[in-house]
């Protein structure tokens, strides 16, 4: 089995306002007040965009490298609340993007939104009860965030026939930015929120998975965790990854930080401690040079069916211009190799130029692939 995973996907104020119906533009942040100013950052980066544009305008050269390499499931953090509601929360950013624009979701074919984060509340309970319909009418699986606990808990499951099943879990920290009262309850909407990343709290959420998962099934943990910039992994990160990997879980999936961090293989299973961004506005904004948050990466891990084991992952960088995910120089993707190499190998994983643009993982103690 061969799924795509990738990190934080804001299709929010620039990337709207750019696709055919946008919301108003009308933001409520400290700086600036109207989303098209997003475009025109871009566009004094890089040059005009022919806007309105498509929807399948934004995912650019990540469509043909989907149909390429196939996939069998796509799963991607939503980091946007799909809603015109203007019950705009007071936190500084807010992300919408409106549920005629969504449609780009299905324009990739993605199969599941993960909602556990930061910004799938900034339009309060009503954009969040529009952010599930909308993805329900769309027919995309979700997780992580619901009208209750017992939904914003359950899984997201992907039926793939003959291949089995993969049962996606959403989970969200408040390092991640949520704020405490975001959390879901009895009869309360909102996200999927761990109090903390204690072995109980571990044993708590295999508990869940256990009563939920058959034999076979690919258990994906998907958690928006730590800080948006560095390199640096909390100790209470991996240990929480590494127990969720010995109670049966196939994948971890970690995403807030803007840029790509370590890669991890651990009893030949994949941690991902944070992918990235993958479609976001914020180019032209200067800061943070040194992380190169305008590269992203396609993760395309490929699973034995019958125990969840590890057998490849490969990597294909793209880089964003003027909005859309483009392939990245060879000078770029040399650049995301080594440095992914460099903090991978303190988790016993390699990463090397693969033949095809695209990168290879292997084992960062001895030679061959993962």
């Amino acid at each position: 089995m061969r799924l795509f995973l990738c990190g934080d996907v804001m299709l929010g104020r620039g990337i709207d306002q750019i696709l055919p119906d946008p919301c108003p533009p009308g933001l409520h942040e400290a700086f600036v007040v109207s989303a098209r100013t997003y475009v025109e950052l871009a566009e004094s980066a890089h040059g005009p965009i022919n806007w309105p544009v498509d929807l399948r305008y934004v995912w650019g050269d990540a469509l043909p490298e989907l149909e390429r390499r196939r996939p069998d499931a796509r799963i991607v953090n939503l980091e946007t609340a799909i809603t015109r509601s203007d019950d705009w929360q007071p936190k500084g950013i807010n992300y919408r993007v409106s549920p005629e624009n969504a449609r780009s979701l299905r324009a990739a074919r993605i199969d599941c939104c993960v909602l556990a984060n930061n910004h799938v509340l900034d339009w309060g309970g009503a954009g969040l009860s529009e952010t599930l319909s909308t993805l329900d009418s769309l027919q995309i699986g979700h997780a992580g965030a619901g009208n209750d606990a017992a939904q914003a808990r359950a899984p997201a499951v992907l039926d793939l026939g003959a291949k089995g099943r993969v049962l996606v879990f959403s989970f969200a920290t408040e390092t991640s930015g949520v704020p405490p009262d975001w959390a879901a309850g009895a009869g309360k909407a909102g996200v999927n929120l761990l109090p903390d990343l204690s072995d109980a709290m571990a044993d708590r959420v295999l508990g869940q998975i256990e009563g939920l998962a058959r034999p076979n099934d690919i258990v994906v943990a998907s958690i928006h965790w730590g800080a948006n910039w560095g390199y640096g992994i909390p100790a209470d990160q991996q240990r929480f990854a590494r127990r969720l990997v010995d109670g049966g879980v196939s994948i971890v999936h970690g995403h807030s930080s803007h840029h790509p961090r370590a890669i991890e293989t651990y009893r030949q299973r994949l941690i991902l401690h944070g992918c990235g961004d993958f479609v976001n506005d914020y180019e032209g904004i200067s800061g943070k040079e040194q992380y190169r948050a305008d590269l992203a990466l396609m993760y395309l891990p490929e699973l034995d069916t019958r125990d969840g084991r590890l057998l490849s992952l490969t990597l294909v960088p793209l880089r964003l211009r003027n909005f859309r995910l483009q392939h990245a120089s060879p000078a770029d993707a040399g650049w995301l190799a080594q440095m992914l190499d460099r903090e991978s190998r303190k988790y016993g994983t390699s990463v090397a130029p693969g033949t095809d643009g695209a990168l290879t993982c292997g084992d960062g103690r001895r030679s061959g692939r993962t």
